[in-house]
């Protein structure tokens, strides 16, 4: 018996090709064989996983270097850069403009840019009577695990937020009342902004977190989700110092990383995408 197409691909994979005639493989059976995904090597695992270490590697180098420039900051230096970062958002027309929205809540241990007068003006026009128009929905992080899990709730007060084991306010699970806190991931309707953390950037979008994968991991399944939905993706902005911007491509990156859409640092807005630059006035 002659031996089938694909049979005959197998042979001669292995070598076994004898002198019997044979037939020709169609078309149809050259293609699935060729296209059939491969497993990978046991050598790309390898050379993928040493990849990744030596990427995580200069990572941890990196967030080390730049905790000591942060730590080595002028305290009044901090503060004047806390104030010129804060003051440039309250006055922008794309914080005016926006309805709902994602924001840290800012760690002084952390040495994060703070962010309590951007809360307290958001929650201020919450709870404002009859001012509808420059009213925000604002949803804040919480973290539920060491796996990844960072759910962003919504908060009416900064009564809302309680101290962590680690001492970084957050929202409790339940209000006042005992009604589950609305998990953004869950809202009918989209939120425009993020204001980001993080311990370094450069001007071409690439973020340096901490290491945990919070923030890259919720990112990566809200921009999915307004994908669903067919929303508009918010704007990712985050707030940095002047000594957390880098040189570009120093940022070493991985899949799993998220590109934020611009900066702002003490001297302003500094855009990266196309999204970023339909925002400035």
């Amino acid at each position: 018996m002659r031996p089938h197409g694909l049979l005959l691909l197998v042979q001669l994979s292995r070598g076994m090709l004898t002198n019997r005639p044979c037939t020709i493989a169609t078309p149809a059976i050259i293609t699935h064989a060729i296209l059939r995904p491969q497993p990978r090597s046991v050598v790309q695992v390898a050379t993928m996983s040493t990849h990744l270490d030596e990427i995580f590697t200069q990572k941890r180098s990196l967030r080390s270097k730049i905790k000591k420039d942060l730590r080595a900051m002028d305290p009044a230096l901090r503060s004047h850069q806390d104030d010129a970062i804060q003051n440039f958002i309250l006055e922008a027309p794309w914080f005016k403009s926006c309805k709902r929205l994602c924001a840290y809540i800012s760690c002084s241990s952390l040495r994060e840019v703070d962010t309590s007068k951007l809360l307290q003006n958001v929650l201020h026009t919450q709870n404002k009577d009859g001012d509808t128009e420059s009213a925000k929905v604002l949803y804040v992080p919480r973290v539920e695990d060491k796996n990844c899990h960072m759910r962003m709730l919504h908060i009416s007060r900064m009564d809302d937020l309680i101290a962590n084991s680690m001492n970084i306010l957050e929202p409790a699970p339940v209000d006042a009342d005992g009604n589950d806190r609305e998990d953004v991931m869950l809202a009918d309707e989209p939120v425009d902004l993020l204001l980001l953390p993080g311990l370094a950037f450069d001007k071409t979008g690439r973020r340096l977190g901490r290491g945990g994968g919070y923030y890259d991991t919720f990112l990566s399944k809200y921009q999915e989700l307004a994908r669903q939905r067919n929303w508009k993706q918010p704007l990712l902005i985050a707030l940095s110092y002047s000594v957390q911007i880098i040189e570009d491509g120093v940022i070493p990156l991985t899949p799993r990383d998220v590109f934020i859409d611009a900066l702002v640092s003490p001297s302003g807005f500094i855009p990266i995408t196309s999204a970023a630059q339909e925002i400035i006035p």
